[in-house]
């Protein structure tokens, strides 16, 4: 099969209608459009009039003028009005040292005179591809940050920071249920933001301005959760000297959150279900049960199923608990939230260079959030005022990732995670997927991401 054709728009900017004409057959072979110019001023008054997606511009315009100072002048008025437009420079061997020069500051390529025309039209339709795909990109992020915008106009999100669609997909989740008075259970591993994910349904809930009581089941030793939980009479076991509210009557008329459920004991389990299912508990030591309404919030980063299978969770409880999932994934797979996040952790009085938000975003965060966040406050306090490279940040050294093995393929999913980590450049992209440039653009478009998929 073909590779697929670049599509476009390439101004040629040349005082020699014989180099545009030449151009124009070359590139109409493959699908590529031009227009001319034969001026400087010409053809910026062609970039004002119609839409271009390349310029191939000659270095000089004057007869018997070689020192390439009408190259420049025009690269220079170009990048001035449209900063991101590609632009190749043709030149005879004469301005190869200005054409280096315009190379570093910002042109994308140039050929000497006579040029190659495979090596040309090789670059066109890279560059071709690779602008087409950054729109695609630019207005896939547009079009999250529009849908963002509207989640906010619908629902209380207060401070919360997010920008990845995986993200973005269980928060709008967490607001669609979290008007149903039923309980929700929230997976996910350690430190990945469950619980904001849980203050998010208590705040678009109908008994939002109602407590929000916390119990971290986890941290607890098994036999005080109960106690915890469902109070205590004064003698109930040792230590009660006197009589205890439990955290299901403090949470009465609002929400409890009970993180890492998986580590509740199974007789707490026998009386949270019976909480569930009639909203009616008794203290330990207690004969006189309480009425309560609560909204049952549960989190855990353990396989319930295998609890299950093990016999440490009663299979029923979790049924109850999970007539809604909202799964929270770790923030490796939601690369879009880890700059917005470094940010806002990191406070105003810093930013961050280029080289410390490669790094973020290259890093596994096997703490999730919560690693994230410890990063992030560790140099605010220790960094001065100003930019934070990426040898302050103290993160580990990435180990260079091994080549894929023969028959490896990255799905959409894989490509569009390789594309938000490399903030949409094409190139560290395909380095990180192990693919040359060509090949990740094959790929982006058979997954329709190059083409305004």
């Amino acid at each position: 099969m073909s590779e697929p054709l670049a599509r476009g728009c390439v101004l040629i900017i040349d005082d020699h209608p014989a180099v545009a004409d030449a151009l124009g057959l070359l590139f109409s072979l493959h699908g590529i459009r031009t227009v001319a110019a034969t001026t400087p001023d010409e053809g910026l008054s062609l970039l004002a009039a119609q839409p271009v997606d390349l310029v191939i511009q000659d270095m000089n315009f004057s007869a018997d003028t070689t020192s390439g100072d009408e190259g420049r002048a025009l690269f220079g008025a170009i990048r001035a009005r449209h900063p991101d437009l590609p632009v190749i420079l043709l030149t005879a061997w004469t301005d190869l040292e200005a054409a280096v020069a315009l190379v570093k500051a910002g042109a994308a390529d140039y050929l000497a005179k006579p040029w190659d025309d495979h090596k040309l039209l090789a670059s066109v339709q890279n560059l071709l591809e690779l602008g087409e795909a950054t729109r695609a990109l630019r207005a896939a992020a547009l079009q999250r940050q529009r849908a963002q915008a509207a989640l906010r106009e619908r629902h209380a999100l207060g401070d919360l920071v997010f920008a990845d669609p995986a993200t973005e997909r269980v928060v709008a989740l967490a607001c669609q249920v979290a008007r149903a008075d039923v309980p929700v259970l929230i997976t996910g591993p350690s430190g990945a933001g469950k619980e904001c994910i849980a203050a998010l349904v208590q705040a678009n809930s109908a008994v939002r301005s109602g407590p929000f009581v916390t119990v971290d089941c986890g941290a607890l030793p098994a036999e005080l959760i109960e106690a915890e939980l469902f109070g205590a009479e004064a003698g109930a076991y040792t230590g009660a000297t006197k009589a205890r509210e439990g955290k299901f009557a403090a949470a009465d008329g609002g929400t409890l959150f009970l993180d890492e459920i998986g580590n509740l004991p199974l007789p707490g389990q026998v009386k949270l279900l019976r909480v569930l299912e009639t909203g009616r508990f008794a203290r330990l030591g207690a004969t006189r049960e309480q009425q309560v309404h609560v909204r049952v919030i549960s989190a855990t980063n353990a396989d319930l199923p295998a609890l299950i299978r093990e016999g440490r969770f009663r299979e029923d409880l979790y049924y109850r608990l999970n007539l809604i999932e909202l799964h929270l994934p770790p923030l490796a797979e939601r690369p879009g939230d880890i700059l917005p996040l470094a940010r806002r952790f990191l406070g105003s009085a810093h930013h961050l260079a280029d080289d410390a938000a490669d790094a973020l975003q290259r890093h596994d965060w096997p703490g999730n959030v919560r690693e994230l966040k410890n990063t992030m406050q560790r140099v605010a306090l220790l960094v001065p005022t100003g930019p934070v490279t990426a040898a302050q940040l103290g993160l580990p050294v990435r180990q260079a990732a091994a080549s894929p093995r023969a028959g490896d393929e990255p799905d959409r999913a894989a490509i569009e995670q390789a594309l938000a980590r490399a903030g949409g450049v094409v190139a560290q992209a395909a380095a990180d997927l192990g693919l040359s440039r060509q090949a990740l653009y094959r790929r982006m478009e058979r997954h329709g991401l190059g083409r305004g998929g």
